[in-house]
């Protein structure tokens, strides 16, 4: 019977290529396959530093199959490399169902192996000057249903909120905080280690105003945190 292979769980760059560890780039280098979110986006990763590993897709629609397949692999003794298009897998990522799949399939024989690195959420409380010792976060807010559960719940909370928002949906979020906590104090990081890296501070209001008078400002990817009162 083969010795059951490894899953590693590898944090890579949320922006800026070089934000990835020794550790990382080994890894990715000697396991037998690389678990993409999209295999294209790895790629550039890949062929930055001269990784020829085969990759595999992986995300929120593949289907039993493929996580079928997956645990094969490791049944095999394949080891195994899951990555996300960017930032730490298995935070707000689909990631999360594969590896909870795995750990009833095997139980405490499973070997999961997480390899530090990039987070949008940790990266954006580090740089915020804003106390984080209890902090809620919430991923990416509803599209539609229960939204307006999610600011009422973010109006009462007597911790500091944070959330990723899309470039889509910003204005359409701080309208929301508006309405349910006008007076909070809130911060927005936008494009967290790329060249256009941002963070504004302001009341709801304020920022909604910032970014009307430069729609540059509402592009990109962006990691949101409510202050408490």
């Amino acid at each position: 019977m083969n010795e059951l292979g490894t899953l590693y769980i590898v944090a890579t760059p949320i922006g800026n290529l070089e934000d990835i560890t020794l550790r990382a780039l080994r890894i990715l280098k000697e396991v037998d396959y690389i678990l993409c979110e999209d295999t294209r986006t790895t790629q550039t990763i890949l062929n930055k530093y001269e990784i020829k590993t085969k990759t595999m897709s992986y995300h929120a629609h593949s289907t039993d199959g493929k996580e079928l397949a997956i645990i094969n692999l490791l049944k095999a003794g394949k080891n195994l490399a899951l990555v996300s298009d960017a930032g730490t897998p298995c935070i707000s990522d689909p990631g999360v169902m594969l590896v909870a799949n795995i750990r009833k399939e095997f139980g405490s024989d499973a070997k999961i192996s997480p390899i530090p690195g990039p987070s949008a959420l940790i990266s954006a409380l580090s740089a915020s000057g804003i106390s984080s010792a209890e902090f809620i976060f919430l991923g990416f807010l509803p599209h539609k249903k229960g939204r307006l559960k999610i600011f009422k719940e973010i109006a009462e909370s007597d911790k500091v909120v944070v959330f990723y928002e899309s470039t889509h949906r910003i204005m359409k979020m701080l309208a929301s905080l508006e309405t349910a906590c006008p007076k909070r104090e809130v911060m927005i990081a936008r494009e967290i280690t790329k060249t256009f890296e941002e963070f504004l501070k302001g009341t709801p209001s304020e920022l909604l105003q910032i970014l009307n008078e430069n729609k540059i400002k509402q592009k990109g990817e962006f990691v949101v945190i409510v202050q408490v009162d």
